[in-house]
């Protein structure tokens, strides 16, 4: 079995509504498709992530393809290694792992489906039986913050996340509200998107403390390391580091020097899902936990992940995921977690999901009329639609 050809297809799919951060600005996610068939027939799916540019990752996915074309899809981690040595792609490695992560996913799916295995047993089989997700709280007015709060609350969530970074006194409030109606038992996030300065960053925690804040996530800039293992050091809110990890070698550099309590990440950062359990594992070893990260994402990465989350020791309650914010997808069922927290073990072979060909060529369509949601665009008057 050999990968006969290789078709990649950039899609933009919006949301329900606009997603805000000190960092995000933005209606939707763009990525690229990855359809990889065999000699024999047989198709494997997989999801590139657009980062900041979704055509520079486009390009880079058709530069990588006379590494993987007549290949075996059992040989990912060898062609991955090809890319970064002779494709010399380690000179450009967060462009190069936004891409290879989608063929990675790709050639994983076809491993499944010919030996009519889910993914997770390539990986050394489950160690859980589900795994939790959180709910992506949105600003909005009080009235909106209650709402959104009831609804989750009502779908069973346990864990809840909240963008802050823009305006300290407005976030207060919302975090006020949110946790009045959450009560005691939920458990509440933040994400600071390396917006604040390190005295900036306590000053900000210790205010926010009395609401009993599960974790803060990149609460300052990665670069100098310094600046995280200080702010650990200086609050009792623990600290989650995201920003930061570009690359495995970063993963695991921050992992081993302890610069955060719980390291948020994905394939996407490391360049493939076998790495990503990897990293996840050195992380277990040095009995830190593991919250799977999104930047916005289909379904197709969304089961990709789910299937090695299944697999580790160490990972949270609430894991990052945006199906509840997405108007449509490319997959034929609607995931779990676009209406509830927990996501059980997949059926079938592969990732487990099938792909509605005609939701692919109608959101390719409007990629090509729009263009991508960037995440950020200067065009936008950041008002919260």
């Amino acid at each position: 079995m050999k990968i006969a050809s290789l078709e990649f297809l950039p899609l933009s799919i919006p949301y329900t509504h606009r997603e805000r951060s000190s960092q995000v600005n933005r209606d939707g996610v763009s990525d690229v498709l990855v359809k990889a068939t065999t000699d024999d027939g047989l198709i494997g799916w997989g999801e590139s992530c657009s980062g900041a540019n979704i055509e520079s990752v486009h390009e880079a996915l058709k530069a990588m393809s006379p590494y993987v074309l007549g290949r075996s899809p059992w040989e990912s981690e060898a062609i991955r290694a090809d890319l970064w040595q002779r494709g010399i792609w380690s000179f450009r490695k967060p462009t190069a792992s936004f891409a290879y992560a989608g063929i990675d996913m790709a050639l994983w799916d076809l491993c499944g489906k010919s030996c009519n295995q889910p993914l997770y047993n390539l990986l050394g089989g489950k160690v859980r039986e589900s795994v939790n997700y959180f709910y992506y709280l949105s600003w909005g007015t009080r009235d909106n913050i209650e709402a959104q709060c009831r609804d989750g609350l009502e779908k069973k969530y346990e864990v809840f996340y909240l963008k802050v970074g823009l305006d300290f006194a407005a976030e207060y409030e919302m975090v006020r509200i949110i946790r009045e109606i959450l009560g005691s038992a939920a458990k509440l996030r933040l994400d600071a998107n390396a917006s604040w300065r390190v005295n900036e960053a306590v000053r900000n925690l210790a205010r926010f403390e009395r609401f009993d804040i599960d974790f803060i996530e990149q609460p300052v800039n990665p670069d100098p390391l310094s600046n995280m293992i200080e702010v650990r050091s200086r609050t009792s809110v623990a600290v989650c580091a995201n920003e930061g990890l570009w690359t495995a070698e970063d993963a695991y550099r921050q992992i081993t020097g302890r610069t955060a309590d719980v390291y948020c990440f994905s394939p996407y950062w490391v360049g493939s899902l076998l790495s990503f359990q990897r990293i996840a594992c050195v992380a277990a070893f040095e009995r830190l936990q593991i919250c799977k990260h999104t930047h916005g994402e289909f379904g197709i990465a969304a089961a990709a992940t789910h299937h090695v989350l299944l697999t580790l020791p160490n990972i949270v309650r609430g894991n990052q995921q945006t199906a509840q914010m997405m108007q449509d997808d490319v997959v034929t069922r609607t995931l779990p977690i676009a209406d509830g927290p927990d996501w059980a073990v997949p059926c079938g072979s592969g990732l487990g999901v099938e792909i509605d060909e005609q939701k692919v060529a109608k959101y390719s369509q409007l990629y090509r009329e729009q263009g991508q949601f960037l995440p950020n665009d200067p065009q936008r008057d950041g008002s919260n639609n």
